[in-house]
C-alpha cells in the first residue's frame, strides 16, 4: 500500500523551526571557507587586511553582516531548543521555546542593525 503524505504537519511551528535550523545551519557552514579566506588576508600583510575592511564597508556587507548575526541567533535558539527538548522534563508541543527562540533571534538582530546604524 503506498503512503501518502499529509502535508498539514508542514503548517506546524515546530516544522518551520525545523527548517530554519537546517537552512541556517547550512548557511552559516557555507560561510566559514569566506570567513577563513577573510581572516586569511591578515596573514599577507597589514595594507591586504585593511583594503579587505575598506571594500567590506559598503551597505551590502553591512546587510550581509546583520543576516548573518540573525542566522547566527536563529541557529543558536534551535540548537537550544532542541537540547530543551532532548533533555527536559516536560511533555506537550513546546511552542512557548519556538516563539521565544524566534524573539531571541528577532531581538538580537534588532540590537545588532541598531548598532550597525547608530
Amino acid at each position: 500500500m503506498k503512503r501518502i503524505n499529509d502535508y498539514r504537519a508542514r503548517n506546524h511551528p515546530a516544522y518551520w523551526a525545523f527548517v530554519v535550523h537546517r537552512v541556517s545551519g547550512f548557511v552559516l557552514a557555507l560561510f566559514l571557507p569566506v570567513h577563513f579566506w577573510a581572516l586569511g588576508r591578515a596573514i599577507e600583510g597589514e595594507a591586504s587586511l585593511d583594503a579587505f575592511l575598506r571594500f567590506t564597508d559598503q551597505p551590502l556587507f553591512k546587510f550581509g553582516e546583520w543576516a548573518l548575526v540573525l542566522l547566527l541567533a536563529a541557529h543558536l535558539a534551535g540548537g537550544v531548543r532542541l537540547l530543551l527538548i532532548e533533555f527536559g522534563h516536560w511533555t506537550g508541543l513546546r511552542k512557548n521555546l519556538i516563539a521565544i527562540g524566534a524573539g531571541f533571534a528577532a531581538m538580537t538582530s534588532l540590537a545588532f542593525a541598531l548598532a550597525l546604524v547608530f
